[in-house]
């Protein structure tokens, strides 16, 4: 593993109830890269994010980003951008004032926040109440909220749930101009085709980790589909499969 990660996860384990959702998963994302996290719906997508970001405790291992524990980073809600369920918007409010409280508690000017509305195309609906948002405008805000510091590392859980075509392809894009402005990006999904337009790396999850690496090493430069990868390494149904491919 590279000294140089950007997010590290070393063989974390986390148990509820007496059962392991994610067991012993060691992968590093790497700087300047979009890894999509890869995994069904209850594969441990959601917690292995909480658990870099500190909202939920391993029950063993550890995890880091820019080389510490996510509690103890300097200014980590300035350097990491958050988008995931239970990091939501304030109720009642419109798009622009909330991203304006966002921006108080950061200590960030105020034009900050008509750049990230702009950025995701919401600025015409920024004096909008965000409770009549579309699920895709509620996407693109969340995606302002998170950009609004300008961070290194954007984590984000599901971005494209709720968009429609045209919004896919639009985040596509985006997410492909902040990487090439030397962030990194993490991002879950469960959307294969999508994820094989827009990532430079691939993790794939089913409780335990399954491939981590390059996507073109996964796909052998494209000639196989992420799909059909994905469906060896993963197993075709909930449980079972084979187990963990590394790479470099």
């Amino acid at each position: 593993m590279s000294d140089t990660a950007v997010a590290r996860f070393g063989g974390v384990t986390k148990v509820f109830g007496g059962t392991a959702v994610v067991e012993n998963v060691s992968f590093d994302v790497r700087p300047g890269r979009i890894v999509g996290l890869l995994g069904r719906n209850g594969a441990g997508k959601t917690t292995s994010l909480r658990m870099l970001l500190g909202l939920t405790r391993p029950t063993s291992g550890r995890t880091t980003v820019f080389g510490m524990p996510y509690a103890e980073l300097p200014h980590a809600q300035r350097r990491v951008g958050v988008s995931m369920d239970g990091i939501g918007a304030l109720p009642g409010v419109t798009g622009r004032r909330d991203l304006s409280i966002w921006a108080r508690m950061l200590d960030l000017p105020a034009s900050r926040v008509d750049q990230v509305l702009e950025q995701t195309g919401l600025a015409e609906a920024a004096d909008k109440k965000i409770k009549g948002y579309s699920t895709g405008m509620r996407q693109r805000h969340a995606l302002a909220a998170a950009l609004l510091a300008d961070p290194e590392l954007l984590v984000l859980d599901e971005p494209a749930n709720g968009l429609d075509p045209d919004g896919i392809r639009w985040l596509r894009t985006f997410l492909r101009s902040l990487a090439d402005e030397g962030r990194t990006i993490l991002v879950s999904s469960h959307l294969l085709a999508e994820v094989e337009q827009t990532v430079d790396d691939v993790v794939i999850l089913q409780r335990t980790l399954r491939y981590s690496g390059k996507l073109a090493d996964l796909t052998a430069d494209g000639t196989e589909s992420l799909e059909d990868r994905f469906f060896e390494l993963a197993g075709t149904g909930t449980a079972g499969g084979n187990g963990a491919s590394t790479h470099a």
